[in-house]
């Protein structure tokens, strides 16, 4: 199964772990999944209009899934996806 990583801000949402394996055959399909354990992350994902988030990046690998199928990107048992909200502030 893949892991998949949050920032230590989000744990709280996934039973305080940063990291834990999940099944999923693309990025969407991991996400529902995590959504199916986790139902009271979707609103930290998802916006109203059921899109993700713009300032929420998920990476591949260290690839960001824009540079590859985006939620159609295929995931492999041994893959490593991670979750990470954009910063900003001055």
């Amino acid at each position: 199964m893949p892991i998949v990583r949050f920032p230590a801000l989000m744990k709280y949402y996934v039973d305080n772990q940063s990291e834990f394996s999940m099944n999923g055959g693309r990025v969407a399909d991991l996400i529902e999944n995590i959504l199916q354990k986790y139902p009271t992350l979707r609103p930290h994902l998802y916006d109203s209009s059921g899109e993700l988030r713009r300032h929420f990046n998920i990476f591949v690998n260290g690839v960001h899934i824009r540079e590859l199928a985006g939620m159609e990107t295929v995931l492999k048992e041994e893959d490593k996806v991670i979750f990470m909200a954009s910063a900003a502030g001055g």
